[in-house]
Parts: C-alpha cells; structure tokens; sequence
C-alpha cells in the first residue's frame, strides 16, 4: 500500500468517512481504543502517530493511508465516537413530543453516554482546540443537530423555552452547561456517576433554558 500525504486525503467528512468504511472493523476498534487510551493520559503533543500505530498493532503505513495527520486522526475518531451518541439520541427522541421530556431525553442521553466514555469527553475537550470543533464531522450532521435544534425552535414557537434569544444560542447554553459539569465531574475525579444526579441537574438546566 502506499501511504497517503496528508493534503491527499479526502477534504468532505463524508468522503473521509466513505475512506474509513473500507478499514477492517477489528482494525478500527483498534485505533479508536490506542487514541482513547493514549491521548487522556498524554498530552496532544506528546503523542506521535508511531505511539498510536504500535498500541493499535497496526503499521505506521496503515495510519498514514486512512488518517495523514495527528489531527486527522483525532478528529476522525471523535467523529466515530460521537456519531455513536448521535444515534442514540435520535432513537431516544422518536415519538416524544412533550418539549420538556424531549430537552430532557437529550439531556438523559448525553449524561448517560459520558458516564460511561468518560475518555471521550478529555479527548474532545483536550486534544481539539475550539477553533477545529467545526473539523469533527458530526458537528455538521443535519440528522443530529437538525433534529436539536428543530427541539430549540418548537419549544420557542410553543412559548415554552426561553424565545428572546436565538436558537443557536439557546443550543450554546444548553451545550455549554453539560459541557462544563462532565468535563469537571472528570477533573475532579468524582466517583459518583453524574447520572444519579441527573433529575436535579436536568432542572438546574430546565430552568435556565425555560420562560417561565
């Protein structure tokens, strides 16, 4: 196999994942439990792709051909991780109509899902700079965040989440909230699952999300 220069690989997260889809599935696993591994105990720049190549028992030259960069490699992953949380959600979602309960099913499953991956969670908020979170391909799933955001709008069209501020913002506050207290609740090492907390966290966010 030759090995692919970085600029050669595909520009679209849908061609690069068209590219990941010909890798065998045992063979990703792989990569995807070395870059857990590797990249929430090391710091970004600590790891090179030899590290992850020889915890994956794969050839340097494997991860070239699929991946080309550090940050391709990790960006990818995270794209694989979180789609897996994408699907989950929107099955999740399907026949709820209540705002309140749909909010708090995504809500549910996001906790649920990083309880349980807390790995994911440093590595994305770790290893990706905020300016290349629009790099992870899922961030620009139509399925997903149309879906979240279709939940933002009806609940502000119906008068029941707060509607003085767009619904990108209303997604921030509601991402950001999360986003906050998992990455902590890892920090600091808590041994207690976030999800047995969740029914007074989901209201801490209820509340600042609601117009009552």
């Amino acid at each position: 196999m030759t090995a692919l220069a970085p600029q050669d690989h595909p520009a679209s997260h849908d061609a690069h994942r068209a590219v990941l889809a010909t890798m065998r599935p045992d063979t990703l696993h792989r990569v995807e439990q070395a870059v857990l591994t590797l990249f929430s105990q090391k710091d970004f720049h600590a790891v090179s792709l030899i590290d992850v190549a020889r915890t994956a028992h794969v050839s340097l030259q494997t991860i070239y051909k699929y991946f080309g960069s550090k940050e391709v490699l990790v960006y990818a992953m995270l794209d694989v991780m979180l789609g897996r949380l994408a699907e989950r959600m929107l099955d999740h979602l399907q026949g709820i109509d209540d705002v309140r309960e749909r909010l708090r099913k995504t809500c549910w499953v996001t906790v649920d899902y990083m309880d349980k991956h807390p790995a994911v969670i440093q590595l994305f908020f770790t290893a990706v700079p905020v300016s290349r979170h629009n790099q992870i391909g899922i961030y620009e799933s139509p399925e997903l965040m149309g879906a979240f955001r279709g939940v933002l709008k009806d609940g502000q069209a119906r008068g029941v989440l707060n509607n003085k501020v767009s619904s990108k913002v209303l997604l921030d506050v509601f991402m950001g909230i999360i986003g906050r207290v998992i990455l902590m609740h890892i920090v600091r090492g808590e041994k207690r699952p976030l999800i047995e907390q969740f029914d007074d966290f989901f209201d801490i966010v209820w509340r600042a999300m609601s117009n009552a």
